[in-house]
């Protein structure tokens, strides 16, 4: 059925391939550099290549679509016949994506919504999907935008990483909050708050923090109607497991995603990362 209001997304809502394709939703990529080769994220690079790249210790940034990319995927959009279009993306304290999309919006020549969600990652994926959910019920660009809004305001994202030197390199996380965790050996749980990565808790070993990852997930569900996700990066036998034990403890489990981060988001985290989101339906 042909849906009247395009959805469009960058590449690191890393919504599932199946999911894209029964929503119809468009997806714009982010690009990696790695030494001095720039590739898209999605097509060109894959998370395994980019945890090898960073455990070498290569060099390795991210960088924005080009505002151009976006004009493209509007146009071809318009051209398709939609009457409107919602662009949901990632945090604009992560990334200048948000800021690329408004550019492009104001090229074409239909009502493009430009919106950052101030997600990332199936945090992201889920507001997409709503958005996408609420076009396919009849809703207008408004109405999209409102779903998504609502679905971000009601998900939550926790997060372990090995170590907060990639988030340190790339700006990510305030270099006091990067030496406050790295005291002692501790292991750092973080957590999206406002936009921004805010470090939560400190765990002296990796088992004791994973443990409480869980914890705080089961907490963060509580009894509500919820659909998970599991990500990491070179971590998926212990996501996997992660992944069960949640299933079996988490009463109002919907949906529950086991997925690998793309090379954007594992070149500010490294490899080991473990993360959880959580958004009530």
């Amino acid at each position: 059925m042909f849906a009247h209001v395009a959805v469009v997304t960058d590449s690191t809502a890393y919504l599932p391939r199946e999911e894209l394709d029964r929503h119809s939703i468009k997806v714009v990529p982010l690009t990696v550099v790695i030494g001095d080769e720039a590739l898209e994220e999605g097509t060109e690079v894959s998370a395994r290549s980019l945890a090898v790249a960073l455990q070498r210790r290569k060099t390795v940034t991210t960088s924005r679509p080009a505002p151009e990319l976006f004009a493209e995927t509007y146009r071809k959009a318009a051209d398709a016949g939609v009457t409107g279009i919602v662009s949901l993306h990632l945090s604009a304290e992560f990334s200048g994506t948000y800021e690329a999309a408004c550019l492009a919006a104001e090229t074409v020549s239909v009502p493009v919504r430009v919106v950052d969600t101030g997600m990332v990652a199936m945090a992201l994926g889920f507001a997409v999907l709503a958005a996408a959910e609420a076009v396919e019920a009849g809703g207008s660009v408004d109405e999209a935008v409102t779903a998504a809004q609502k679905r971000a305001a009601d998900t939550n994202a926790y997060f372990y990483v090995d170590t907060l030197d990639y988030l340190r390199r790339g700006g990510r996380i305030g270099a006091a909050q990067a030496l406050f965790g790295s005291a002692l050996a501790v292991k750092p749980l973080l957590r999206l708050d406002g936009g921004r990565i805010e470090l939560m808790e400190k765990v002296r070993t990796a088992s004791r923090a994973i443990a409480r990852l869980e914890e705080i997930a089961v907490e963060g569900a509580g009894e509500s109607r919820v659909d998970i996700a599991v990500h990491h990066l070179a971590a998926l036998e212990r996501a996997e497991a992660l992944a069960e034990r949640l299933r079996t403890r988490v009463p109002g489990l919907a949906d529950l995603h086991v997925s690998e981060v793309g090379a954007v988001i594992g070149a500010h985290t490294g490899p080991g990362l473990l993360g959880v989101v959580v958004s009530a339906r």
